[in-house]
């Protein structure tokens, strides 16, 4: 095909017009040739070119070949444009008019005011406007002037409201709990994306196998869509088990049993635990839905731990318990407000201990990312503070607070850039009263690589971790795409556990890395040289989401 003067677009869509011509022998070609003319300038036309001159040739030969020549001429233009819409959608500012897509002077393209149309009719079902229709719908086209004129006219009509939402199925919940599940009240104007929102909360809820939202325009009364919500409740009880491994704690296994709904309000509970070498843990909670229930609650929680530290000889025993109050803000963070009592029984090096804490506490958190498992962009945000009164059911005056920041940026699709920033602080009369678990260690997959997990602490006269005052660790790294789901890494970190704020010491390392998309999150290797006087090289292993 030849198009004189080159034009790609009309090019393209001659081509859709006529696909694709097959082992047609010469013959058939020249029987064929006539509907691909007939193609071509129908192809012309629906992108404004009415004056087109197309002749047709067959080559002979091993290879027959249909070949047109083909010169477009003068396209028709716009000249007057008449788009508007009329009826109480005219003063509605999310109905938008398509305007953009139709100017005057622009060349004549029937797929634009086709779609121009379409967007009109779009709208008005989302937003409900369902006796809306085209008052004026005219296109006159006049090829010999080469202009065209465009009339389009859409009357909305009024727009309907959601009714009453009315709920059936084998769901045993109060209606007051699946009612404060919606997103909106009677009597609201109609959106599809509410319709979608609550077949959303829905399925989100974690009770329902199977959730169907109706809303039929038919079955309104005077502009009024009663919704029509059928439910399949989910079996009551999962047992999940999962297995991992890193560097840090080696093998581990974690073991979780859910009870989703307990009652008709919704109510649940469950436990976890997870086994690894220098780790044990197990932990209970019980769930009450609140308002609303889909992002606030309040969990009651009771969980033991014991964990061998930084050296063997070190290790703690603690049990915690209380309240936990978790809702998500209009702004998108998720808050935890918390009274906690926890007593612990440790030993670090020669010296040990026995502490009690009544702790209440604040926690923030913000995640911003494209994607759950491998986000291209995003960034997370993690503050938490918490307090404890000598006297009042504690044994030390504590302020404990801990900061994360983590920031993933992709340029041109391969370059990948991330940063990680972590803060942590104790501030106490007497630090000896500070448990281990409310301590600081460094080093580690997390934490600063090149170091053994833990291994980043002040010490006592003999030599053995204690855990620090304060934590500093940063790192930034940088990730090229060799292909789809395969990365190379190469990073820096920086960080230390200490007890003054005047001058610290920070441990810094460099090292590379391979990373591998899996299913269930990126899976990394590095290989880690501390800079700060240890010698030789490091392995890291770990998985799991970047940010």
């Amino acid at each position: 095909m030849r198009v004189e003067p080159d034009n790609r677009e009309l090019r393209q869509n001659v081509e859709n017009y006529i696909g694709a011509l097959g082992d047609r022998d010469e013959r058939e070609l020249l029987r064929y040739s006539r509907i691909a003319h007939r193609q071509a300038e129908k192809a012309l036309q629906a992108l404004g070119y009415y004056r087109g001159q197309i002749d047709s040739e067959v080559r002979g030969g091993d290879a027959p070949r249909l070949i047109l020549h083909i010169q477009p001429g003068d396209p028709v233009r716009l000249r007057t444009v008449n788009v508007r819409v009329e009826g109480p959608a005219a003063s509605f500012a999310g109905f938008q008019v398509p305007q953009r897509q139709l100017r005057s002077g622009d060349v004549l393209n029937h797929g634009r005011y086709e779609e121009a149309k379409q967007q009109f009719l779009n709208q008005a079902s989302r937003y409900g406007y369902f006796d809306g229709r085209f008052t004026h719908q005219r296109l006159a086209i006049d090829p010999q002037q080469g202009h065209a004129d465009i009339e389009l006219v859409f009357d909305s009509g009024p727009r309907y409201r959601l009714g009453q939402v009315s709920f059936a199925g084998d769901a045993p919940f109060d209606e007051e709990l699946l009612a404060r599940m919606v997103p909106f009240q009677s009597g609201t104007p109609y959106d599809s994306e509410l319709i979608a929102e609550l077949n959303q909360a829905l399925q989100s809820s974690g009770y329902f196998e199977g959730v169907r939202v109706d809303a039929n325009p038919a079955s309104a009364e005077a502009q009024s869509i009663p919704v029509a919500v059928q439910l399949t409740t989910r079996e009551p009880r999962t047992v999940g088990i999962g297995l991992g491994f890193s560097t840090d704690v080696g093998p581990r296994v974690r073991l979780n049993w859910t009870r989703h709904w307990v009652n008709p309000q919704g109510h649940s509970y469950g436990a976890e635990t997870e086994l690894s070498a220098p780790r044990q843990n197990v932990g209970l909670y019980y769930d009450v839905p609140l308002d609303p229930p889909l992002t606030d609650k309040l969990r009651y929680v009771a969980g033991y731990q014991y964990e061998e530290l930084a050296d063997t000889d070190s290790l703690s025993r603690l049990l915690k318990l209380g309240p936990e109050w978790h809702s998500e803000l209009p702004s998108g963070w998720q808050r935890v407000l918390s009274l906690k009592w926890q007593h612990e029984e440790y030993r670090l090096g020669d010296d040990s201990g026995l502490s009690t804490l009544l702790m209440p506490g604040v926690a923030y958190s913000y995640l911003r990312s494209d994607s759950r498992i491998d986000p291209s962009e995003g960034y997370r945000l993690q503050f938490e503070l918490a307090a404890a009164k000598d006297g009042v059911l504690s044994d030390a005056n504590l302020v404990h607070a801990n900061a994360q920041l983590r920031g993933l940026t992709t340029l041109g699709k391969r370059h990948r850039f991330l940063g990680r920033v972590q803060l942590g602080g104790n501030w106490t009369d007497e630090y000896f009263g500070v448990p281990p678990s409310l301590r600081y260690f460094a080093g580690g997959d997390q934490s600063v690589r090149g170091y053994d997990y833990q291994s980043l602490s002040p010490t006592n006269s003999d030599g053995d971790r204690i855990g620090g005052r304060y934590q500093f660790a940063a790192s930034a790294e940088y990730q090229y795409s060799i292909a789809e789901r395969w990365r190379v890494a190469t990073f820096v970190d920086q960080g230390n556990a200490f007890n003054s704020l005047d001058f610290p010491t920070l441990k810094s390392s460099v090292g590379v890395g391979l990373r591998w998309v899996s299913p269930v999150g990126p899976i990394r290797v590095d290989l880690a040289h501390p800079l700060d006087g240890d010698s030789g090289v490091r392995l890291h292993f770990s998985m799991g989401p970047e940010l």
